[in-house]
């Protein structure tokens, strides 16, 4: 089936094998987690949950500017769980020889599974911080229910791609 959102999916092949988590009720992540030993937990140290991304990254061997973007999208997600979840959040971040991704969770819920895919409408005064993680990041899961909701953010660490869905860049 081709994902119903084919007009901004990222998965959508134009294939019957699409592996869409939309297509899922937007529940699919993807496989390859492996769940780190401890989480660290936040509710409002902001400056924490940068620091540590910073960290991360930068022992991950992510170049200078992909380290400012990804501290860009980890803090941008853990701000909504501030703001909108009204609850506490965990960060789990891990990386191999390929990519680094981080994993964040809390207790809110978001009901369209579509959010941040679009640039918001001229004018609005909200939802520019998910159209932001879509754009810096390689890959962006989200699984959200009435448990609540899981943000994965990847970002690719393979030579000459620029962290906006592996297209090569030019000038940083």
């Amino acid at each position: 089936m081709i994902c119903p959102y084919n007009r901004f999916c990222p998965y959508d092949t134009g294939s019957d094998d699409t592996a869409c988590p939309f297509l899922a009720g937007h529940t699919a992540l993807s496989p390859t987690w492996r769940k780190p030993d401890m989480p660290f937990l936040y509710t409002n140290n902001l400056s924490e949950v940068r620091a540590l991304a910073e960290r991360y990254a930068r022992k991950a061997g992510l170049p200078d500017a992909r380290v400012i973007d990804f501290v860009i999208a980890v803090s941008e997600v853990a701000a909504n769980t501030v703001r909108h979840a009204h609850s506490a959040g965990s960060m789990e971040i891990r990386s191999d020889a390929n990519e680094l991704v981080c994993e964040i969770r809390d207790r809110g819920v978001i009901t369209d599974p579509t959010v941040g895919r679009q640039p918001p409408p001229p004018g609005a005064t909200g939802g520019h911080g998910l159209w932001l993680v879509h754009q810096v990041c390689d890959r962006v899961e989200l699984n959200s229910d009435e448990s609540g909701t899981v943000v994965r953010l990847y970002m690719s660490l393979e030579p000459g791609t620029d962290g906006s869905r592996g297209h090569k860049r030019a000038n940083r």
